[in-house]
């Protein structure tokens, strides 16, 4: 008897109970009924150690800031290729960078099929999905890497083997587009898989995860220490303390969540020829020069930018986007850079991130090619140290690296002197307007100030590239806990 799983858009995997005929290797077998993977359709397990945030390194050459776990549990039905992952994590205490005061945050993380969504709760409303498209292969690729998640799908996809040093490499793909790679040790213990997703920024990228410290938890054999790397560093490391086989996992797609949402951009004048792009969680800000746009931030992915550059075409026709500022190297704000370089645009970003980017541009995307690996045009920057000017020879047009900031080492503002409008990201996000400030200021905020008294700007209006408004200087004032002047 067969079972059809729907695993990703498109991908439906038949799973059979009396294993695959066809597999040659004894010991995927063995390992197979070693860890129950023939009789467990869903399961649990839980545990504590650290998560680390992905494509969000203080700077360029660093790793994954890290997180305390108090609790992590994992459901994962895989009939349905359905998981909820819930997380209590506060940020580590890193020596030397100022950041926020640790907060614990309670994470509610799903995916089922090819839909990705979050559950979170706002202030005092009641807990609501937001849809995650971006996550799907990243929460898929985790179901089928888990040790018996993957023994499944190399039973259902016809994998290989091959000896290796103290064991067997199994080697399967799914849909013909994902590839896993997985060594079971001498013992029909399933030590590593690897398995490649797609990433805006980093292009083919692997994510290795390794088991070790095999237990007994209530008759299942299960790894007691889980190490996750993506992208060439630790995004978990979990010390395993209870596992669960066959338990209720009962995951259905809210009807909000059931359709991806449409990317929205949304133009507002902040002043002649400068607009505010929003419609997202994200935004960018376009300022019309005499023959060219200069447009700042490129972000999230390539779908937005493409939005965006549609966007230009129709409030700003028949003139290119010479200029993209990159504010900075996380990857929320950085994942739509390629598309405009493969639309032509000069990349003006601080100095430490130009080698960075030509570093992991020019690694494959071919899970889902890009514009830019489609075209395989070249990169061109304008990078710099400390300030940069861009002028049509009628509107100036500053870049300033924010000096200090436990936020990100390589990272700038933009400020239109003429028009006293400052643009800036993840340094100070606007709450909503009847929002009370923060009892304690947050530090990037402070710092912020601190910049923009340094370098003496005169600042009327902060388009933040997150948040609900543009603010004034006053709000950020009020906001860090500044006394403001009465005019």
């Amino acid at each position: 008897m067969h079972r059809s799983i729907y695993t990703a858009v498109g991908l439906v995997v038949a799973l059979s109970g009396a294993g695959c005929s066809s597999l040659q290797s004894q010991r995927l077998q063995a390992a197979a009924e070693a860890s129950g993977a023939d009789t467990i359709k869903t399961i649990e397990f839980s545990g504590t150690g650290r998560w680390y945030q992905f494509g969000q390194a203080p700077n360029p050459d660093s790793s994954w800031p890290p997180f305390e776990v108090k609790n992590y549990t994992a459901d994962i039905d895989y009939e349905t290729a359905s998981a909820r992952v819930r997380i209590t994590r506060s940020q580590t205490v890193e020596p030397g960078r100022l950041r926020p005061a640790p907060v614990e945050q309670k994470v509610d993380q799903y995916v089922s099929g090819g839909t990705a969504w979050n559950v979170a709760a706002a202030g005092n409303a009641a807990p609501a999905p937001s849809a995650q498209p971006a996550a799907v292969e990243e929460r898929l690729a985790e179901i089928w890497a888990s040790p018996q998640g993957f023994l499944k799908a190399a039973q259902a996809n016809h994998a290989t083997s091959k000896a290796i040093d103290n064991g067997t490499e199994v080697s399967f793909s799914i849909a013909g587009k994902y590839r896993y790679v997985g060594a079971i040790n001498a013992n029909n213990q399933l030590e590593r898989v690897q398995t490649w997703i797609d990433n805006p920024v980093l292009g083919d990228t692997l994510v290795e995860t390794r088991y070790s410290d095999y237990k007994d938890f209530g008759g299942i054999r299960f790894p007691a220490h889980i190490v996750r790397n993506q992208g060439g560093y630790p995004v978990l490391d979990i010390n395993v303390s209870a596992v669960t086989a066959n338990p209720v996992v009962d995951i259905a797609i809210p009807q909000q969540v059931a359709k991806a949402p449409a990317v929205v951009v949304t133009p507002n004048k902040l002043a002649e020829g400068v607009y505010y792009l929003t419609g997202g969680s994200h935004h960018s800000v376009a300022i019309d020069q005499r023959d060219h746009i200069v447009l700042v931030e490129a972000p999230q992915n390539e779908e937005r930018s493409q939005a965006v550059i549609a966007k230009l075409k129709e409030i700003i026709p028949n003139k290119p986007i010479k200029y993209l500022i990159n504010t900075h190297a996380h990857f929320d704000h950085a994942g739509g850079l390629r598309t405009f370089v493969d639309e032509g645009s000069t990349i003006v970003t601080l100095q430490p991130n130009q080698p960075y980017y030509e570093k992991v541009w020019a690694a494959p995307h071919t899970i889902n090619p890009d514009r830019l690996a489609k075209s395989l045009k070249p990169a061109h920057f304008e990078s710099f140290i400390d300030k940069h000017v861009l002028s049509d020879g009628k509107r100036t047009i500053e870049i300033h690296s924010i000096a200090g900031s436990g936020h990100n080492d390589a990272f700038v503002l933009v400020y239109l002197p003429n028009e006293k409008i400052l643009v800036e990201a993840d340094a100070y996000t606007p709450t909503a307007a009847n929002v009370p400030p923060p009892a304690k200021p947050n530090p990037y905020s402070v710092n912020l100030y601190q910049n923009i008294r340094k370098l003496k700007l005169d600042v009327g209006q902060i388009a933040a590239l997150h948040g609900p408004r543009v603010i004034t200087l006053a709000d950020l004032r009020t906001a860090i806990g500044q006394p403001v002047a009465v005019k």
